[in-house]
């Protein structure tokens, strides 16, 4: 589908539209025929005029998770983040807040900061030494040279931020989606008990998938699959995402089992005070959501081999480590689990139509000690498999996709989350086209 851009340029130079008319009209038509129930057309998952789209409708417009607060300790902390076009400076200022600034220098455009992580005073860019503030402004050019500058009007450009229960989101677009706020109301209380801001970052995992992004959410969104995660099915209950009447034979004993300790999970939370409910609201808000605190199997208490804790230490106020996971999806780019004794979570950050950077990050509380209270390779080994053999999944996908043979499937009942974030997507690339 892609074409040569040949667009008219706006008066300040750049390109009034980043596609022909006619060639937006061509992918809007796709979104309109999208049939229900089924996976994407081809074009969704490789072609790169609809790659810019996603760029434009959703990284470009909706809140991103970004970073949690562990990755920013103390004022001059800084991450950043690149996802598609767009690299940006998450900054931890002097008042606790984030400062969110776009990584491109207002003389040249050259980067500023180059590391993925780091600590600083000002942000001085690397070409000509511009120096920013923390805050963004340019508070030194050197030689600036005889004409007429003000170096008011070149400071780093600012994106929104919010930081919730510990996790740092981040908006580029000129009004970001005012719903978000709601969403935070439903998830904070199950978040906040377990601290983030007393954890520190046990180990972060980078793994370049290629896929689409949406193949990794999509993957994400469904546990048919699991039989696939032979470590992760130890802790993690398999009928995830089942209901009564569609229990295959083989998981009857499983799925009584997951009900039993559901109902003792959910009579601990009612004693400690913690939610546990399910709050599904995956594409009936732009903000969609789910989130709901389940059962592991075993111990329950952690994603270990017999579900017994990876970290002897207890986050935030908790008082009982046999609290399972509480689960939470965030369109569109996360996810995260957090249980008693530590936490992980999930980014997902779009490099191109065909690759996908997925970021998986384990907190534990940060008075524990390595080799004491946790044994690294034992707290991250799950999901560093499960990792692995979600990446070999959605690489078989794209790799699918991408086949003249290839034509889309139908869900099945257990992957309805699938076509919630579908259905999500939809609606939201088709609000920015309108």
């Amino acid at each position: 589908m892609s074409a040569p851009v040949n667009v008219a340029l706006n008066s300040r130079g750049k390109l009034a539209s980043s596609l022909p008319a006619h060639q937006r009209a061509e992918i809007a038509e796709l979104f309109e025929f999208r049939r229900a129930g089924y996976s994407l057309d081809a074009p969704f998952y490789t072609d790169r005029s609809i790659f810019n789209i996603d760029m434009e409708a959703i990284f470009g417009q909706h809140w991103i998770y970004a970073a949690s607060v562990a990755e920013l300790p103390e004022p001059g902390d800084y991450v950043t983040v690149d996802y598609g076009p767009y690299s940006l400076i998450v900054l931890r200022n002097d008042d606790g807040d984030v400062n969110v600034l776009h990584n491109v220098c207002r003389h040249r455009g050259a980067r500023v900061l180059t590391e993925a992580a780091g600590s600083t005073g000002n942000l001085v860019c690397g070409y000509h030494s511009w120096t920013y503030s923390p805050s963004g402004d340019l508070i030194h050019a050197s030689a600036p040279g005889e004409t007429k500058f003000d170096k008011g009007c070149f400071g780093l450009k600012r994106a929104h931020s919010r930081m919730v229960a510990g996790l740092i989101f981040v908006c580029i677009a000129d009004e970001p989606p005012a719903d978000f706020d709601e969403t935070s109301k439903i998830f904070e209380p199950y978040l906040a008990p377990h601290d983030l801001s007393k954890t520190k970052i046990a180990y972060q995992q980078n793994i370049i998938e290629e896929g689409n992004w949406k193949l990794v959410m999509e993957n994400n969104r469904e546990c048919y699959h699991c039989d696939g995660h032979p470590e992760l099915a130890c802790s993690l209950f398999p009928t995830w995402g089942l209901t009564d009447g569609v229990i295959p034979p083989h998981l009857e004993e499983v799925w009584d089992r997951n009900k039993e300790a559901q109902s003792s999970l959910e009579e601990r939370c009612r004693r400690y005070g913690l939610p546990y409910e399910v709050v599904e609201e995956l594409d009936t808000r732009v903000a969609g959501i789910r989130i709901s605190r389940e059962s592991l199997d075993g111990e329950g208490e952690s994603f270990s081999p017999d579900g017994r804790r990876l970290s002897k230490k207890l986050l935030g106020d908790l008082r009982d480590f046999r609290l399972g996971r509480c689960s939470m999806h965030l369109q569109p780019n996360s996810w995260f689990h957090f249980q008693g004794d530590h936490v992980i979570t999930f980014a997902v950050f779009p490099v191109n139509e065909h690759q996908t950077l997925v970021r998986t990050t384990w907190l534990v509380a940060d008075d524990a000690e390595e080799g004491v209270d946790y044994d690294l390779e034992k707290l991250t080994y799950t999901w560093k498999q499960t990792n692995l053999q979600d990446k070999a999944f959605v690489e078989l996908c794209q790799k699918g996709a991408s086949s003249p043979a290839y034509e889309p499937g139908p869900y099945m009942k257990s992957e309805y989350q699938v076509e919630a974030f579908i259905n999500w997507y939809v609606q939201r690339v088709q609000e920015h086209l309108a």
